[in-house]
């Protein structure tokens, strides 16, 4: 039994059991041994490897790792990323190209204004809980479409108002400043921390937190210069 079935064992068994929670996750008990895992590192050795990686990139000094086709075909036995981010689906932020990291690498989770919803929450303690990554990142970006639209409060059509729902509580200071940067990058941390918050009030989250298993940071894009800044 890999460590990532371990892991979801030992937290949900006291809960429904072993056999069933594994039956409603799709976890076969009787599967090969996956690949090594690379998550073997503490939460603050995760959080300098995804650091490392975009000081990396905006030096213009990538080692672009874990690309090759020997790579695509090891972790097509099983993924250990060591990693999880929650990001804006912002076409202009590439998690694998701003940290220089490659297949198998980081678990992310990606939709416009990276608001935590329930699904979101729950794709991130998949990632977390049972792949073991250690440290988990909102990441906030420059010039957020979402953001902005949610500062100026105009009436959008189709479901893109669901997006804005989730921003809005976090920014209510914020309102009607759409058109000031400071307010807008302001406005934009505040989101990312907000929606931290969010992410803290998952058991399991939050649980892995205090045990020392994970870290929850925050971050914001430089979209000119391609740099993350840390936010929490």
């Amino acid at each position: 039994m890999d460590i990532s079935r371990r892991r979801l064992i030992e937290f949900g068994a006291g809960v429904v059991g072993t056999a069933s929670l594994a039956t409603v996750l799709g976890l076969n008990l009787n599967e090969p041994e996956p690949v090594s895992a690379q998550n073997g590192i503490t939460p603050d050795q995760a959080l300098e490897k995804l650091m490392a990686g975009n000081k990396r990139f905006i030096q213009g000094k990538p080692l672009s790792p874990n690309r090759s086709s020997a790579r695509l075909r090891e972790v097509a036995q099983g993924q250990n990323p060591f990693a999880a981010i929650l990001s804006c689906a912002d076409s202009r932020v590439p998690s694998e190209i701003v940290f220089d990291q490659g297949f198998g690498d980081l678990f992310i989770v990606r939709n416009a204004g990276q608001v935590a919803t329930p699904e979101e929450i729950g794709s991130l303690e998949f990632g977390t809980l049972v792949l073991g990554a250690k440290v988990l990142l909102v990441m906030g970006h420059e010039s957020c479409g979402a953001v902005i639209a949610t500062m100026a409060g105009n009436p959008v059509p189709g479901k893109i108002g669901s997006v804005l729902e989730q921003i809005e509580p976090g920014i209510t200071e914020f309102k009607g400043k759409q058109d000031d940067p400071i307010a807008v990058k302001q406005a934009t941390e505040a989101n990312v921390l907000a929606q931290i918050a969010n992410l803290k009030k998952s058991p399991v989250i939050s649980e892995l937190i205090e045990s020392g298993k994970l870290k929850i940071v925050g971050g914001f894009y430089n979209l000119k210069e391609g740099s993350i800044t840390l936010l929490t």
